[in-house]
């Protein structure tokens, strides 16, 4: 009867969704571990459950008379935390078959993620064989008995999703000692409830999740400021996709690809998601990819129609460059606002944005929703085909290892062409009700550090290379208000990560990914860190090794998960998607990239496979090699290729900067890092300035160019 009334209040108190079913039967022994998110997260857990559960309660909530009120009916156990002995009294408790229910984050979130996980929780499980019941509970903080702070919004009657996952357990981890014990047992329940997150989930497009957002958030919530400059809110944003999705299916059959050149501004963050409701696939070009590179996306891809902005063209002096383009019907924004109606703004203003889902067309989550092109750092770009459910699977598993809040803000250099800019920088920011500054270009070094802290940004993008220069350009209190630098696109060294940490205070969280990933595959985050590394998996991501013939300690790597693409347009087979494909079967992509794990899951990147040379039948990595001429020369910049030899199989070319950089200086760096001679290149090549591409890395392709024309001299 207690059970029934529950229910009834809940759903008088919560728009209330279940999903999921609790074991039917009850364990021998049984532990619930929800998420805490409010006050009622014990009485949302218990209610739908078929057992009763005894709830584990600190003794300091006990004492207040509210909670004592509340608590009454409730099977609970008073206990302190730090008391050995109430521990004792939890272990028999679940060992004499009770039912028993605690919390493992241990307070309700103040951030609206995961807070810190408990060993304790975990150790219980661990010592008692209990079975684990993960229960997921979303929505619950936004009501008035969470304890977020303003500007969270405070719903009345937030839709709450309650969500009984699947039973695990939580085996006693092997170690030395029971504090090691605890370590690893309370990392194994860390997993378990970031895996919730991933389980609990719901399927949804990109489209639905910025109404969700805008629901959430409300539509007078600001959103998106660029350099125009305007502040940029929900409604307005709402306002634009709705317009610009209306114009660009006029254009566009649905299910075509359609070319994206714009810069990072609030109309093409718009144009976007105006595309994602109408199903018209937005195919982002790299325009500093040169005529080339954008005729070749054109190809692979079979765009037909590429939308632009004719001041973004002239200020970015692409003009010449785009009329160059064969085969492509060029649109300007500027002259769609002319072909907007009266008609079109009496639909926009008296229906479209009060029905918002009427633009929508059906489009399920597994539908291709964007495509990026590669870097072509290695060979011509690939055009890699994302689904919805594919970028907001890497939202979501982003979300799981770090905690943002609406009161953040992002400032996002990256461009949209970028996958690490379009995921993390656009399109976790716009589901999640962070405010984001959009800066067209990542290269001016200068402007960038300025603008964050007269922006007071939180959270700085970047890859290693353009971080190093903000750094040689910023104030030391420019990143005063930052709170994560997150760095991503190539290898972080040391001394980047040295300067932000002694300079400016902050800890950088490197992570790794691939365009073919959405990106991020791993990340470092407050809760994992370990310098040097790329972080641990994200949740639900996996992977394997494969042995490679002259690498000892590691192998490639193959991954798959829920963020891995749709597949790859190939410019030999235009238009036509081929799923990824690994020697693990469907689904698994090969990264390509040599990698191994250490005994607490870490991910250590050693170098691309096509980034090892063979040298007297030795394998060598040109990343050491790099590592080298930057430890003999720290203020220059470097680049490794090889080419081929009659003698020694394979040389090394260095490119170098630093026109005083000699050998002797290569071999005393690398005595210094512990590397072997064979790393240390014969040929130096001096040149003014490295070639980069536009996301920032090295140009491999121009400057194994130069080395084979080298060699044909």
């Amino acid at each position: 009867m207690i059970q029934f009334l529950a229910r009834i209040l809940l759903r008088i108190l919560f728009r209330l969704e279940v999903q999921g079913a609790p074991p039917s039967t009850k364990p021998e022994r049984l532990l619930v571990v929800p998420n805490h998110q409010a006050f009622t997260d014990g009485l949302l857990a218990q209610a739908f459950l078929p057992i009763q559960v005894t709830w584990i309660v600190h003794s300091q909530i006990v004492a207040k008379w509210y909670f004592r009120f509340l608590l009454r009916g409730i099977p609970h156990l008073a206990v302190d935390a730090a008391n050995p002995m109430s521990m004792k009294k939890v272990v028999h408790l679940i060992e004499s078959g009770t039912p028993v229910g605690i919390f493992p984050e241990g307070r309700i979130t103040l951030t609206g993620s995961l807070m810190k996980i408990y060993e304790g929780t975990a150790f219980l499980a661990a010592r008692t064989g209990a079975t684990v019941l993960p229960v997921r509970i979303e929505g619950a903080t936004h009501s008035i008995f969470g304890r977020m702070k303003p500007p969270f919004p405070i719903k009345l009657r937030p839709k709450v999703r309650l969500t009984y996952l699947p039973t695990t357990t939580l085996p006693m981890p092997d170690a030395p000692s029971a504090k090691v014990r605890r370590k690893l047992a309370g990392e194994h329940m860390r997993h378990i409830m970031q895996n919730s997150v991933m389980d609990a989930r719901p399927r949804r497009t990109l489209y639905e999740s910025l109404l969700e957002a805008i629901e959430l958030y409300g539509r007078s919530a600001p959103i998106i400021e660029d350099v125009r400059p305007k502040l940029d809110t929900y409604g307005d944003l709402l306002k634009g996709a709705l317009a610009l999705g209306r114009l660009i299916s006029r254009l566009a059959a649905e299910g075509e690809y359609v070319g994206v050149l714009l810069p990072n501004a609030g109309p093409a963050v718009a144009a976007l998601f105006g595309m994602f409701a109408t199903r018209r696939i937005p195919a982002m070009l790299n325009y500093t990819a040169g005529v080339d590179g954008m005729q070749s996306a054109i190809d692979t891809a079979q765009i037909k129609t590429l939308i632009t902005s004719r001041a973004f063209l002239e200020k970015g002096k692409l003009t010449d460059k785009i009329a160059q383009l064969k085969n492509v019907r060029v649109v300007h924004l500027e002259d769609l606002r002319s072909q907007f109606g009266p008609g079109d703004k009496l639909w926009l203003m008296l229906y479209a944005l009060r029905n918002p889902r009427c633009l929508a067309k059906p489009v399920r989550p597994e539908d291709p929703a964007i495509v990026l092109f590669t870097s072509g750092s290695e060979g011509k770009p690939k055009g890699v085909v994302l689904s919805h459910d594919n970028i907001l699977s890497n939202v979501d598993q982003v979300k799981a290892s770090i905690e943002f809040s609406n009161r953040d803000r992002f400032f996002v250099a990256l461009p949209m062409f970028h996958s690490f800019g379009l995921t993390a920088g656009v399109i976790l920011p716009m589901v999640s009700g962070v405010q984001i500054f959009l800066y067209p270009s990542p290269l001016h070094y200068r402007i960038i550090p300025e603008l964050t802290y007269d922006r007071d940004c939180t959270v700085l993008f970047g890859t290693p290379t353009f971080l190093k220069y903000y750094a040689r350009f910023a104030h030391n209190y420019d990143f005063y208000r930052v709170r994560y630098v997150v760095a991503g696109a190539e290898k972080l060294s040391d001394e980047v990560r040295q300067i932000y940490m002694d300079r400016f205070g902050l800890r950088i969280l490197e992570g790794y990914g691939a365009t073919e990933c959405s990106p991020i595959i791993a990340c470092n985050s407050p809760m994992a860190y370990r310098a040097g590394t790329v972080g641990q998996l994200v949740p639900h991501m996996q992977a394997k090794l494969v042995p490679v013939p002259g690498i000892e300690n590691g192998g490639r790597l193959h991954v798959t998960g829920p963020n891995v693409m749709r597949g790859y347009l190939r410019y030999e087979k235009p238009g036509v998607i081929q799923p990824p494909q690994s020697e693990f079967g469907a689904g698994w992509y090969d990264t390509g990239d040599l990698a191994n794990f250490d005994e607490e899951g870490f991910l250590h990147i050693l170098g691309r496979l096509k980034r090892f040379a063979k040298v007297a039948g030795e394998m060598v990595s040109l990343e050491v090699v790099e590592r080298i001429a930057t430890e003999a020369s720290p203020k220059h910049i470097h680049a490794s290729v090889s080419r081929k030899d009659p003698n020694r199989g394979e040389i090394l070319v260095l490119y170098s900067e630093d026109r005083n950089l000699r050998r002797d200086m290569l071999s005393e760096a690398a005595r210094r890092l512990g590397a072997p001679e064979v790393a240390v290149p014969r040929k130096i090549e001096y040149i003014d300035k490295i070639p980069k591409l536009g996301t920032g890395k090295t140009d491999y392709v121009t400057l194994n160019s130069m080395a084979e024309t080298m060699v044909e001299k």
